[in-house]
């Protein structure tokens, strides 16, 4: 992860699978955005976690995204 940059800690235990940046994109509209691995982990978490209903930490990472990345949540997330 690049130095300098403040990178939220997740409201949840990930794995950071990847040290780099990963264009991740909404299958619905077909819009992409560019997340850190840290943010990367975190939707990845709540697409698992819808599959899965496991709703409460579906809640976290979406509120976790409003507040961080609220540009990267309304591409992908809303």
């Amino acid at each position: 992860m690049e130095m300098g940059i403040h990178i939220p800690e997740p409201p949840f235990q990930v794995d950071i699978l990847d040290e780099h940046n990963s264009i991740v994109t909404n299958p619905f509209s077909g819009e992409s955005c560019v997340l850190n691995p840290v943010a990367t982990a975190v939707y990845y978490s709540i697409k698992g976690a819808e599959m899965f209903e496991q709703y409460e930490i579906v809640q976290a990472g979406l509120s976790w995204f409003k507040q961080h990345y609220a540009k990267e949540y309304m591409v992908l997330l809303d």
